[in-house]
């Protein structure tokens, strides 16, 4: 099926300005979610990174709302006394009924007000609640679904607080509640039956049914249409929680979801359409200048070669300055996450360098957490073989060193030949003898529980890439979170990330995708998929995403084997690019940051709480959203040393000149490329007499000439 829009677009200047500032004087937003302060999955970053942006917008009136988990709290919350004097009587008349309600900040950018529920404390109501949720819905949740029983809890609770602060207060408040998830969903439920005063929000970040279905290898987008959810749902045993998650689509006043691509899968399975698409965004740190990111990923670079050259020890018969390093990273979902497509591609990857007899290295790392015992003895003693030759040569320098300033202070020039003696050339062989090593580099940095039936080592072994000598493309499978504490890579995923070359994310499911976000805010090109929320996003909003470092793979409209081609063609395009090529594409990538930055995604989550509040208080608050044109909008234009071309699957990496060392022969400027990207990019926040869309006001059809 075509992928339509929705009747609030995704293109940055689509949403209209608003002819008249909404007064929030009087206004609370509280946002729901399982993971305020509790780090479950991406909505943490989601609200994490979002939460400065609405403090700055609503001030005092933003309260976050999650569950008491006393680990986090000891972390990351600082416990004081509620500011609100409202919300103090609703927290103190909670606390004298038989629950526990805490009150602090959150010690993040922003540092918002939270509001933390401890459900366990009220575990006695769970049945009672259980049984009003069944006389009100006929939704019945069975007793051995503790994650189930939570959001029953939690639900009851979250609508609890928010009844009791509309009571409390003295003049009718206008409240607006953001209820993230399924997890949180039956609280907004609860708040539209009880008939409270309070304009509901609920976004879905991906349908708990598409996670099961999509996790079953079955043609999801393609039968999207013919599935029957109740059914499915069923088969399953998550009925209950389908229900949760559909009731609280249907009872609110706004719903949204992260992506075009989830809003085709919540219309079909939830049976509503989102009202409008709310991107995920980060919070972006530009640098002064261009070359400081370009110093970071040196930087990074060169401690990620640390690792490779004790990882390869006794079998470092390849350049590593020649050599790439890209990385898949995420949640184990081995189809999901694409790492099945990724690893095929691999294989084909390495044939085609090796007929074509390239000098260049690729090191693919899969940074996935499994189940483990600990870490592989024989990776451990790479590492630590690698320090003993480090240590090795810096003793044979020192004493190199000594002697060469010995013969200078008595004015003779040095006899080569005398500088290292027989107790030199000893250490050095014992060095050299102690690299030596009878079986390949192992694959796997760790001991897996399960590693016969691992989906990973068992693809890598029926692809036979074994880190052999003969084989150009090298993996290595680190199935753990990165930690700068670690023994083994000492590095945590930012700085992992940027000493990257390329980030490949083949996803068959992805609502949105941090990962290549964070690619993107850091500079280093990535591979996405049409079927991940980012990569449509991308796709809607560059002319020529490859040529920015951007490879958007088809795996809607193409088959498993089409599409892994594709991405092996990807792959050995990157691989044939120059070091200075890839430099121009990591500048060009950097500056599509701003995209990604809150300061312009928040605007949509904005748009939603100004048409929650229109329909909730339709006396107060008036809001109209527009129909988008086609010419809405703005796309980024191809760079300038990449000439249009009217095949729109061309591989456009920045121009290869026959002389690499040629400056000349590139047709690049810099700066004149980042002012004219920047021009394609509307400040937030501003009113429409200044708004830009567009290289000249016009928005796609103007940009694309430039």
């Amino acid at each position: 099926m075509p992928l339509a829009r929705s009747l609030s677009v995704t293109s940055l200047s689509g949403l209209e300005e608003w002819d008249e500032e909404f007064d929030l004087e009087d206004a609370v937003l509280f946002e729901i979610a399982w993971e305020v302060a509790n780090k479950v999955g991406g909505i943490y970053t989601v609200i994490q990174t979002k939460a400065r942006l609405t403090a700055e917008e609503w001030g005092e009136n933003y309260f976050l709302v999650g569950p008491y988990v006393e680990s986090n709290v000891r972390t990351q919350v600082e416990l004081i006394e509620p500011t609100n004097p409202v919300l103090k009587r609703t927290i103190d008349k909670m606390n004298a009924s038989g629950c526990k309600v805490y009150f602090g900040r959150w010690l993040i950018e922003g540092s918002p007000y939270v509001v933390l529920i401890d459900v366990a404390f009220t575990a006695w109501s769970l049945d009672s609640w259980k049984r009003e949720l069944w006389d009100l819905c006929d939704i019945g949740v069975p007793w051995f679904d503790r994650e189930a029983n939570d959001a029953v809890l939690f639900g009851f609770l979250t609508a609890w607080l928010l009844g009791e602060f509309a009571a409390q207060s003295e003049e009718p408040p206008h409240i607006v509640a953001h209820f993230h998830e399924w997890l949180a969903g039956l609280g907004l439920v609860l708040c539209r039956h009880r008939k409270l005063p309070i304009a509901t929000i609920f976004t879905t970040h991906a349908t708990l049914l598409g996670r099961y279905l999509c996790a079953g290898s079955v043609d999801f987008y393609n039968k999207l249409a013919e599935f029957n959810v109740d059914k499915e749902a069923g088969d399953r045993q998550i009925y209950h929680r389908y229900c949760l998650e559909r009731a609280a689509a249907h009872c609110a006043h706004v719903f949204t979801t992260v992506s075009q691509i989830t809003a085709i899968e919540a219309e079909y399975l939830l049976k509503r359409s989102p009202d409008i698409i709310t991107p995920n965004g980060l919070n972006v740190k530009k640098f002064s200048a261009v070359h400081e990111f370009q110093n970071l990923h040196a930087q990074s670079k060169n401690r990620i070669q640390e690792f490779v050259r004790g990882h390869f020890y006794g079998h470092l018969d390849f350049n590593l300055d020649k050599s790439l390093f890209l990385f898949i990273a995420g949640r184990y979902e081995f189809s999901n996450k694409g790492a099945d497509i990724f690893l095929e591609a691999l294989a084909r990857l390495n044939y085609l360098l090796r007929v074509n007899h390239s000098d260049v290295t690729v090191i693919a790392f899969f940074i996935m957490p499994a189940r483990t015992n600990n870490f592989n003895v024989e990776t451990l003693k790479g590492q630590a073989v690698r320090k003993q030759l480090w240590d090795t040569a810096q003793t044979v320098k020192e004493r190199f060193g000594k002697k060469l300033y010995d013969s200078l202070l008595v004015g003779q020039l040095p006899d080569v030949a005398k500088m290292l003696d027989k107790e030199d050339f000893t250490i050095m062989k014992r060095a050299i003898f102690a690299t030596q090593r009878t079986c390949q580099p192992p694959v796997c940095t760790h001991n897996m529980l399960d590693d016969s039936s691992d989906p990973i080592l068992n693809c890598v072994r029926r692809i036979g890439l074994f880190n052999s000598s003969a084989d150009r493309v090298k993996v290595i499978f680190h199935p753990e979170f990165l930690s700068s504490t670690s023994p083994l890579l000492p590095m945590d995923y930012e700085e992992f990330v940027r000493g990257c070359h390329l980030g490949v994310f083949p996803s068959y499911y992805e609502p949105w995708g941090y990962t290549p976000a964070e690619c993107t805010v850091m500079g280093i090109p990535s591979i996405s998929t049409n079927l991940s929320g980012f990569g449509c996003f991308m796709e809607e909003h560059i002319a020529d995403p490859s040529a920015y470092g951007i490879y958007i793979l088809d795996r809607r409209y193409r088959g498993v084997d089409e599409s892994c081609n594709q991405l092996t063609s990807f792959l050995f395009q990157f691989c044939k690019q120059s070091r200075r090529q890839r430099i121009i594409q990591r500048n060009r990538t950097e500056r599509l940051s701003e995209l990604l930055d809150w300061r312009y995604l928040g605007r949509y989550y904005i748009s939603a709480r100004h048409m929650a509040l229109a329909k909730a208080f339709p006396d107060t608050y008036m809001y109209e959203l527009h129909e988008p044109t086609s010419t809405t909008g703005f796309r980024y234009p191809r760079p300038a040393s990449v000439p249009p071309s009217p095949a729109l699957s061309r591989h456009s990496s920045p121009h290869h000149s026959e002389a690499e060392d040629n400056d000349e022969e590139e047709r690049y400027d810099e700066d004149l490329e980042a002012e004219k990207d920047r021009v394609n990019i509307r400040q937030p926040f501003k009113n429409k007499s200044s708004a830009v869309l567009g290289a000249n006001g016009n928005g796609d059809g103007d940009s694309e000439k430039n």
